[in-house]
């Protein structure tokens, strides 16, 4: 078997215990692979390890459990991918491709589905978002009015807050930045909201 990655078994292993806890029964590897955005072959060798090993009991369709103790562990800490960059200026194409995992305590952090990406940019220094910052997301297709969220746009992702204008028929992304100006869109969709930035002191 070929080399197995802790950063995958992890996300997989979390994955399960967040499943189970929100739907009181286990994911499939359909579920799994879309969740974690690991292939679905790949997800079957790694669910075929753990169970070698003792990690999980599964014996198909929807009949996976982790044992207590390795359920116990995983709640402590999440795996979040970190996906590339997204723009704090211009909006920007965001990378779809995962360059890494980080784990997090859920203790701090709490819990959710959440990703990474970098900022790009100046657009939100007055937030405290410089260019290559790590902008952590919770995912979510929804956001209270003034929240930074990243938003997708034709296409494109931009980092900005969130004001909807129903009045106008339109919705401002406003930046960070005093000597910006807003972009106003018809519709955006809401890919989740910042909730913090990882950055190395200076």
């Amino acid at each position: 078997m070929r080399t197995l990655s802790n950063s995958k078994t992890n996300l997989i292993e979390q994955f399960i215990v967040r499943y189970k806890r929100v739907a009181n029964t286990s994911p499939t590897i359909r579920e799994i692979a879309n969740g974690t955005n690991i292939p679905r072959p790949t997800v079957a060798r790694y669910l075929k390890h753990l169970k070698e090993q003792g990690s999980i009991t599964y014996s198909g369709h929807r009949n996976i459990s982790l044992l207590s103790s390795v359920q116990n562990s995983k709640i402590e800490n999440m795996s979040v991918p970190i996906l590339g960059y997204i723009s704090c200026g211009l909006p920007k194409l965001a990378e779809e491709n995962i360059e890494d995992h980080i784990l997090l305590p859920t203790s701090i952090f709490g819990e959710g589905n959440f990703f990474i990406l970098h900022a790009s940019g100046d657009s939100m220094i007055e937030a405290n978002i410089f260019d290559d910052d790590l902008v952590l997301i919770k995912q979510q297709n929804f956001a209270e009015t003034g929240q930074i969220v990243a938003a997708l746009i034709n296409d494109e992702v931009t980092l900005k807050r969130f004001y909807p204008e129903p009045e106008k028929k339109r919705i401002r992304l406003q930046p960070e930045n005093s000597t910006m100006s807003a972009i106003y869109v018809k519709q955006c969709e809401i890919q989740g909201i910042a909730v913090k930035v990882l950055k190395d002191l200076k």
